[in-house]
């Protein structure tokens, strides 16, 4: 219930709508409602063969007929603010929902399957808006024409009225057993849902190296497990849900087949006389009474779908945001000095990664950072960036701690380039204005010369009005590195981060690059990622690092004559 009612919180601000729903569908109802009381005088009417009130007749059919013409214009304009409703709703929640995204810290990114995610975006969001249309839609005439039919029918007969009010508790019973069972099915089925986007999104992204570790047929065999589990999942909560229908339908089956007993027994007791039409009517009362609790069964199956998909949408939504920095200072141009004060750190609490780290780098200083993978080289990056909080310790930039200053001037006096390159669907030029989207043609110009991007993109069918596929796919690997250089060359940050910025680019041009980045590190504080040690033999300090820990450090002289972990690092690379 708690879920329902915030769902409906979302429709607040449609209040217009669902008013103007509300009262169509009133008169919509009521449009049906009169046509049983019009057919029944119209069956009065016709008394015996040859006696028949034809003029009364007439009037009736005109009536008739605009009373159903009226409920058909209210239905649809009921229908129509209905989806309106709906799709403001989801529209509402999926703001919300990415909005969250936004703001969660990174790790809870870290530790959620991207294609889990997604799927909560789009088809748990979705899945609500459905059960919403249907529920404003079908729940809400529903019960008007419950109560309309109820209030007509013990108008015209209270004692055959009484036979229905005491058999629609079995409708209701039968309905609220099986829903009880239908959501926790419905819950496994979503949870499962999501686990098979999150895989098949996994998969799809990185099929090429599924294809080149012969990975396929396994990849094929994990799929079949996961669709297997969600198809059971699936089946169940179908089959429960799917009861619903078919037994309401037998209750009220039974409820209409006594009320015709009833109206018969009435028609043949002459202490009191039941009309035929009025027994026709009453009929129509009857089928029209027990049509409604068959929809809504069906309404209350998909809403507890529609339930266990938004449980798992405000899960998200719920999520702590990342530690607020409102009140906090703005970083403003920073000298380039950064201190780790005797920092640790770990993502899980029992395996400590980083332990008692501290070093002290002036401005202007070119840092590389090197070490055996996992040691925590990207790790100390995070921390830097603030992307995570160090457990204990702190660090220091400009002269203030990192978690007094606020995230976006902090970050924005770095400049990064990834081994990992990222790009959106969208033109070159947008793409290497992503973060100065207000830079002349001529600045991204320069800044893909100094990238030495210029060259390719003048060859690309629309130069740098050339649409790339979501994350560059129509572009090599090369390709895409050097428009995130590009960037970096646009931006000119006063702090520089490369983790293995030129990993994928050919050595001629890898030799360009660092020519280039040899002039945008002019004067400016240099974290230097490489596994490739020839690269930083020129850096002025050299973090050697080692199961958490900086077990060296110092020049690349320095470090060859302590004869220690860097020499073998480095003469083991040379050796390959």
């Amino acid at each position: 219930m708690k879920t329902l009612k915030r769902i409906l919180r979302y429709t607040s601000s449609c209040r217009r709508n669902l008013i103007l729903a509300v009262i169509t569908a009133f008169t919509g109802v009521a449009g049906s409602l009169l046509a049983p009381v019009l057919t029944g005088r119209a069956v009065d009417s016709i008394i015996a063969e040859g006696n028949v009130n034809f003029r009364n007749v007439l009037t009736i059919l005109i009536i008739l007929v605009s009373a159903v013409t009226a409920s058909g214009i209210s239905q649809w304009i009921t229908a129509r603010n209905t989806s309106v409703i709906s799709s403001i709703a989801a529209r509402d929640i999926r703001n919300e929902y990415f909005e969250k995204l936004n703001r969660v810290p990174v790790s809870f990114i870290d530790r959620n399957s991207r294609g889990d995610l997604v799927s909560r975006a789009s088809n748990d969001i979705e899945t609500v808006s459905d059960a919403l249309t249907q529920a404003f839609t079908q729940f809400l005439t529903g019960i008007i024409t419950i109560a309309g039919t109820l209030a007509f029918m013990v108008y015209i007969n209270y004692r055959i009225a009484a036979v229905v009010i005491v058999l629609t508790p079995l409708s209701l019973a039968a309905a609220w057993i099986i829903t009880r069972l239908t959501h926790n099915a419905f819950t496994a089925q979503s949870e499962i849902r999501g686990k098979l986007s999150g895989y098949a999104d996994e998969m799809i992204q990185n099929q090429n190296i599924v294809s080149a570790f012969g990975y396929s047929d396994e990849a094929q065999k994990r799929f079949d497990e996961l669709n297997s589990r969600y198809g059971a999942a699936g089946l169940k909560a179908t089959f429960l849900s799917s009861i619903t229908n078919p037994l309401t339908r037998f209750i009220n089956g039974i409820i209409y087949a006594l009320v015709l007993i009833a109206g018969a027994l009435g028609i043949a007791r002459s202490e009191e006389p039941v009309m035929v039409g009025t027994l026709v009517s009453f009929l129509a009362y009857a089928s029209q009474y027990t049509k409604p609790f068959n929809e809504i069964s069906g309404v209350i199956a998909e809403l507890q779908n529609a339930l266990a998909s938004a449980e798992r949408v405000f899960a998200v939504i719920d999520e702590p945001d990342e530690i607020s920095d409102t009140g906090c200072a703005e970083l403003g141009h920073p000298d380039g000095s950064v201190v780790f004060d005797n920092i640790s750190f770990s993502y899980v609490p029992e395996k400590p990664l980083l332990t008692n780290i501290s070093i002290n780098i002036r401005p202007g200083q070119r840092v590389a950072i090197v070490g055996p993978t996992g040691c925590g080289k990207t790790t100390l990056i995070n921390l830097l960036m603030r992307f995570y909080d160090t457990t204990d310790g702190g660090v220091v930039i400009s002269g203030s701690n990192v978690r007094n200053i606020t995230r976006d001037s902090l970050r924005s006096g770095f400049g990064m380039v990834l081994q990992e390159t990222w790009l959106f669907s969208g033109t070159v030029r947008e793409n290497i204005a992503y973060g100065k989207p207000d830079a002349t043609d001529e600045e991204i110009t320069e800044a893909a010369q100094a990238a030495y991007a210029h060259s390719f993109i003048r060859r690309l069918p629309d130069g740098y009005d050339t649409v790339v596929g979501e994350n560059g796919c129509s572009l090599s690997q090369g390709q895409k590195q050097l428009l995130t250089i590009a960037r970096i060359m646009l931006t000119n940050p006063p702090m520089l981060i490369l983790d293995e910025a030129t990993s994928n680019i050919d050595i001629r041009t890898e030799v360009k690059i660092q020519q280039a980045f040899e002039k945008l590190m002019q004067g400016k504080t240099s974290f230097i990622i490489a596994h490739r040690l020839s690269t930083i033999r020129n850096t002025d300090i050299i973090l050697v690092m080692r199961d958490g820990n900086i077990v060296e450090y110092g020049n690349h002289s320095e470090l060859m004559e302590k004869d220690g972990f860097y020499r073998k690092l480095y003469e083991s690379a040379s050796a390959v």
